[in-house]
């Protein structure tokens, strides 16, 4: 190959790195992330990464802990929230335990108060299959579980029943993600 055909090879291969890398940053690649908020939740329960207290923990007072949203989109109208186990597996299969979900808490609460929720939010089932938050209940053990509360913000409400299982709530969700954050707690019971 002459130079003058090495030269028009890398101007065009220059070109499509260019269409490629402009493509792959409209998808919202690169250091952009996915174009999704960047949403601060905050808790005076316990830190991110902490160990969760006693209060908050289905042996001790089993108060669903509170929580403060902030850097939320302006399309945001909603909140929706899984709490789960991470460090199981039941049944053989790939299914943590599932503690709570919330959803329809308004976005313009701006959180949720420790031991409740906003009006007009839904409180779904736990892993006893009722309504309400149950908090970590993990054995006794060399090592702490890691509980984490996922923090869905949506473009809208979802149309669900308070019965609605992960999975309902997972595919009512598709589509209306606008941001989403996670605030991890450690548990491990006292022997």
């Amino acid at each position: 190959m002459n130079i003058k055909g090495l030269s028009a090879g890398l101007t065009l291969a220059a070109a499509l790195s260019l269409v490629a890398a402009q493509a792959f940053a409209q998808q919202g690649g690169g250091r952009g992330g996915f174009q999704l908020a960047q949403v601060v939740v905050e808790s005076d329960a316990f830190d991110d990464g902490g160990i969760i207290p006693d209060r908050y923990v289905s042996r001790g007072d089993n108060v669903q802990p509170g929580f403060t949203f902030s850097n939320l989109p302006e399309n945001a109208v909603s909140i929706a929230i899984i709490f789960h186990d991470l460090d199981v597996a039941l049944g053989g299969g790939t299914e943590d335990v599932f503690h709570w979900s919330a959803w329809n808490i308004p976005a313009a609460a701006g959180g949720i108060p420790e031991g409740g929720l906003p009006d007009g939010a839904v409180n779904g089932p736990s892993i006893r299959g009722q309504p309400g938050y149950v908090g970590p209940g993990a054995p006794a053990g060399p090592r702490y579980h890691h509980y984490v509360f996922e923090f869905y913000v949506l473009s809208d409400n979802l149309d669900l029943p308070a019965t609605a299982t992960r999975d309902e709530i997972l595919t009512a969700m598709e589509g209306k993600v606008v941001g989403k954050a996670a605030y991890v707690g450690r548990y491990r019971g006292s022997e």
